[in-house]
């Protein structure tokens, strides 16, 4: 039977006005290596597409 890796729970959070929109699952292999995640996603308060960056829990 194959085994299942969990993954981790993460938020990200707007480069611009600092607001948490989206929140996300992320390999386990990403975290030992000790990069964040880092996606440009629509902000609803800024009203624009923007940098969005992990954040701490």
């Amino acid at each position: 039977m194959a085994t299942k890796r969990k993954k981790v729970f993460v938020k990200l959070r707007c480069a611009t006005c600092k607001d948490t929109n989206y929140f996300t699952r992320k390999s386990k292999t990403l975290t030992s290596e000790g990069k964040k995640l880092d996606l440009k996603k629509f902000c609803a308060s800024c009203r624009k597409h923007v940098k969005h960056a992990e954040s701490k829990k």
